[in-house]
């Protein structure tokens, strides 16, 4: 079983592009956040799949598990409090992409509480988003993930970096520095690793100084644990980088964008659920990988953000929807 931890929130998108001299569009409740999002993906492509997590018992919380059972996501980790739910107001950019505006004082995900040890069924671990950030519970999932790390638990993880709820950047590049000789897969975008380097976020082109650095700042993130790190190009596609010095890309799926609500999420699910497939859910076995391993795994996480990409909010695909 693969355990996923981490928020679990409600995406408030605008129903339409707003008018700047018209009214305010209806905003539409999603179920979201990343790792909720990366539970569900795991579900629909039929990985056994557990959510940990702490999620509230209003009317919103009740819908976010409801949507992880109809997935087939165990809940059984799942701790409850009164507390509302964490709100997130996305803004759809005209290129599809989101930004988001928190309502996460005194909700229930930030009360997470670290849990006895994991099942010994579980192989993998996957953390990250605003749940490593917000304290007191970011104390507890980094807690988790060390714990889970060193008793052998195959452990992934994608900061997600939103820097609107990071109130001290560089106390946070410092712990996320501390992670990473925990971790066996860590998984970035491009601009999250520019805003961890510390070199902005802003791209550069494509295949220029912004990339570059990118890049290097993944390599050494690289030498300081994990096995491999993915390193997400928006619809350019993603690239791997490996201990031994391995570098394998793979082009983006060309799709009608309808937003990128949850691609990154999908990403993180597909990649472990093929690792899986590849039997590489531990440290050697991904050391072990080939670079036709790799594109395989690469080309299935692209094809399943895709799909993601081309429906409106977090909808990741089900199985059968890559089979065909």
């Amino acid at each position: 079983m693969i355990v996923v931890a981490g928020e679990a929130l409600i995406d408030l998108v605008p129903s339409q592009q707003p008018s700047p001299d018209g009214p305010l569009p209806a905003l539409l409740p999603r179920r979201g956040g990343g790792p909720y999002n990366t539970a569900l993906a795991l579900g629909r492509l039929g990985s056994p799949t557990a959510f940990c997590s702490r999620v509230s018992t209003d009317a919103f919380g009740a819908s976010l598990l409801r949507g992880l059972r109809d997935g087939g996501v165990d809940t059984s980790l799942v701790q409850r409090g009164p507390e509302p739910t964490t709100l997130a107001v996305a803004d759809i950019s005209p290129d599809g992409s989101a930004g988001y505006g928190f309502y996460a004082e005194g909700t229930a995900d930030r009360l997470f509480t670290l849990p006895p040890a994991l099942p010994d069924g579980v192989r993998a671990l996957s953390l990250g988003t605003c749940s490593l950030v917000l304290e007191p519970g970011a104390g507890a999932y980094e807690a988790l993930l060390r714990r889970e790390a060193r008793r052998g638990v195959f452990t992934a993880l994608d900061p997600n970096v939103r820097p609107g709820l990071i109130l001290d950047p560089d106390g946070y590049r410092a712990r996320f520095r501390s992670w990473l000789p925990d971790l066996a897969l860590l998984k970035l975008s491009e601009e999250d690793a520019r805003w961890l380097a510390g070199t902005g976020s802003e791209p550069t082109g494509a295949a220029g100084a912004g990339r570059a650095a990118a890049l290097a700042a993944a390599r050494e993130w690289l030498a300081a644990g994990p096995a491999a790190l993915v390193l997400t190009h928006g619809g350019d596609g993603m690239t791997v980088l490996t201990r031994d010095g391995g570098e394998v890309a793979v082009p983006g799926e060309q799709v009608a964008v309808v937003d990128t609500i949850g691609a990154g999420d999908t990403v993180n699910a597909a990649l472990l659920h093929r690792l899986d497939a590849h039997g590489a859910l531990s440290y050697a076995a991904i050391a072990a990988l080939t670079d036709d391993d790799w594109a395989d795994i690469l080309r299935f996480a692209a094809r399943a953000a895709a799909v993601t990409c081309s429906r409106a909010g977090a909808e990741p695909p089900f199985a059968a929807e890559l089979a065909a």
